[in-house]
């Protein structure tokens, strides 16, 4: 998967802009963005302070990392089912 140019706190100072008063195309299109991105980050990060999305990221990353351990036990589970069927 891509990863985004903007780091969370850029993301955060670019919706604050549109909070302070600027219109939205115009803060996309002085920072290259789409108004489809635009809004995709407000829904995710509005209202966010930087501290609070810099946790948001740590645990989706540690929810990433446990859901991928959770899948490799499930399946070791599994196999270890198909060979003791086999074996009894």
């Amino acid at each position: 998967m891509k990863g985004s140019r903007f780091s969370e706190e850029q993301i955060i100072g670019i919706l604050r802009e549109q909070e302070a008063g600027a219109k939205t195309p115009d803060v996309c299109r002085r920072h290259g963005i789409s108004d489809a991105t635009f809004y995709k980050w407000k829904a995710k990060y509005g209202g966010l302070e930087v501290s609070e999305a810099r946790r948001l990221k740590s645990l989706e990353d540690e929810n990433r990392r446990l859901k991928k351990l959770l899948a490799e036990a499930m399946l070791d589970n599994a196999a270890l089912k198909d060979i003791l069927g086999k074996n009894g």
